[in-house]
């Protein structure tokens, strides 16, 4: 069911992109959210970090607001998962300059495309973390006139190989959000969808059956909220079994 404040507050959030595109730092994140913070060497500056103390949208709040696509039941968590905290943001650069040595600025709006604009960090955030990785030698720097290109190191590597798996959750997270929009700005347009050749929407490659699981999924966990906790373990081992399907880990 679509509750009007849900609506209404993500429509909100879409309008306002153009003039939020950024993430705005909101005081200190503690440590201990699941996210390791590399150890400054001697002589580096220490690292300001760059989410709410409240949590960001890969760790998720402390208090255990939020659900798995980064939105609040409330519907305020669209604009709260705009928060990524530093070592978040440092992983997402070292992975993006993986691809292709690049400017700062040019790492900012690959983060943007990449989460069709959801998620794009202001200039004062993404230098810093960059000067951050250059200090730590996770990355160098080609001086070019006036621009600097960075470049991963082989210790940056290093550190890439270690958080692949949190990396490719993270860059997926942005990838689903974007496609979430896309979707959802279709539905409220009313203009029949372009699909591909399996009935696939054009612009995300979702199939509105995978759509529609996801979502009657969702609702029947919510119908289950006040679950006695015998109901709660019956529940948890069809899912835990349904995750094993979808990964690959059983032979079903």
């Amino acid at each position: 069911m679509r509750h009007s404040h849900f609506i209404a507050a993500f429509q909100r959030a879409l309008e306002g992109q153009g003039r939020h595109g950024h993430s705005h730092p909101h005081g200190p994140l503690p440590n201990g959210l699941g996210c390791h913070h590399p150890a400054a060497p001697h002589g580096a500056r220490p690292h300001p970090r760059h989410a709410s103390a409240g949590g960001d949208w890969f760790s998720g709040a402390q208090d255990g607001r939020g659900d798995a696509d980064g939105f609040g039941g409330d519907g305020r968590g669209f604009t709260r998962s705009r928060k990524v905290s530093s070592d978040d943001l440092q992983l997402m650069l070292l992975g993006l300059l993986e691809q292709n040595p690049s400017h700062g600025y040019e790492l900012i709006k690959a983060l943007g495309a990449l989460s069709n604009g959801f998620y794009t960090p202001s200039p004062g955030m993404v230098y810093p973390a960059l000067t951050y990785l250059e200090e730590l030698g996770y990355a160098t720097v080609e001086q070019e006139g006036t621009k600097k290109r960075y470049h991963l190191s082989e210790p940056g590597r290093a550190h890439l190989d270690a958080n692949r798996e949190r990396l490719e959750l993270m860059f997926n997270k942005l990838k689903h959000v974007a496609r979430k929009m896309d979707w959802m700005r279709q539905a409220w347009s009313g203009q029949p969808r372009s699909t591909g050749p399996e009935g696939e929407d054009a612009r995300t490659g979702w199939l509105p059956e995978f759509v529609a699981a996801r979502q009657a999924l969702k609702r029947a966990l919510l119908d289950r909220t006040d679950a006695t906790p015998a109901e709660q373990r019956r529940i948890a081992a069809i899912l835990a079994r349904a995750t094993d399907a979808i990964t690959g880990k059983t032979g079903n």
